[in-house]
């Protein structure tokens, strides 16, 4: 985005830029989402949660935890279903850059991977007993004096 910027300010044309940036852009919104949501700064449901006793926020966790898996998991087997099979067709970019489709779409099938494994990660912690790590940073930030999420 810096170089179209720049090269606008310059007077130079920078073909394909807008190309790049979208996919870029899309492909860094994927690849935060995991660290996003061990960070727990996705929305939850807490204002119903905080409300429970100990042991039935656990429960309604793990129920939470076990959707999100399955969702997370459908993502997944979708988005690398649908871009290899931009691969075997062999699709291009419209744009114009004219580049294999699945090339920049592949950062989105990590992202989503990514995300799937960290969603597992948790329900297999909350499954033992664990606090899941959205939870400690949650605790983390409340001890810290930081309320600014439950504004």
């Amino acid at each position: 985005m810096l170089a179209q910027v720049a090269s606008r300010e310059a007077g130079v044309l920078l073909r394909g830029a807008d190309d790049i940036t979208a996919w870029l852009c899309a492909a860094s919104a994927f690849l935060a989402l995991a660290h996003t949501f061990r960070r727990g700064e996705l929305v939850r449901m807490m204002l119903v949660a905080d409300r429970l006793p100990p042991r039935m926020r656990d429960r309604l966790e793990l129920c939470a935890l076990s959707i999100a898996v399955l969702f997370a998991g459908f993502m997944l087997w979708s988005v690398t279903r649908f871009v290899y099979e931009s691969w075997q067709f062999k699709e291009v970019a419209q744009g114009l850059l004219r580049i294999p489709i699945w090339i920049p779409q592949l950062a989105f099938v990590i992202g989503v991977w990514i995300f799937f494994i960290a969603v597992l990660d948790e329900l297999l912690a909350a499954l033992r007993g664990r606090p899941p790590a959205y939870r400690i940073a949650e605790d983390e930030r409340r001890s810290s004096g930081d309320f600014s999420e439950t504004l």
